[in-house]
């Protein structure tokens, strides 16, 4: 294989990049977005395909505590990610985010922008399995407690113990 970008661009990587770091911004259970985020991120720094920039003060503390983010200039996009010991020590630190900036605007939908971020990874597609399990798990119906019952049903508390 190629140590260029795996049948991708570098600028269709990156707008795949945005659109699922939009798209984890508002999901229930992001964790794995920004896995994926990060991971390819990394991966075209190793390649040489993206650049780091410097260190900005997040706009998010932590536990009430000021830390800074990586960022990272893929094509024409700027992406934020967790620094890694050595950064701090090796670039600079620019101190708040420039909130006038915007990234330009990619018209990709989330299922292509994850297709090519597995493709450029060389990673599986996530499962329907491991994506049903991650639904239903967040899905727990209100009802399932014992003590509640459906709307406009009246239940005695002998009938709540024996419901289980």
């Amino acid at each position: 294989m190629k140590n260029d970008v795996k049948h991708s661009s570098t600028k269709e990587i990156a707008e795949a990049i945005y659109v699922v770091n939009r798209h984890a911004k508002t999901a229930p259970d992001p964790r794995h977005l920004y896995t994926l985020k990060k991971k390819a991120i990394q991966q075209l720094i190793a390649q040489k395909h993206a650049k780091k920039i410097g260190l900005h003060y997040s706009d998010h503390p932590k536990y009430s505590h000021q830390h800074s983010t990586l960022l990272v200039q893929v094509a024409n996009y700027y992406f934020h990610i967790p620094p890694r010991k050595e950064d701090f020590q090796a670039l600079k630190h620019l101190g708040n985010i420039d909130q006038s900036y915007r990234n330009p605007k990619p018209s990709l939908s989330l299922s292509k922008a994850k297709k090519v971020l597995y493709r450029y990874l060389n990673w599986e597609e996530e499962s329907k399995v491991t994506a049903e399990q991650r639904n239903k798990r967040h899905t727990r119906s209100p009802y399932s407690n014992p003590h509640y019952a459906p709307w406009g049903q009246l239940v005695s508390w002998e009938q709540k113990d024996r419901r289980r």
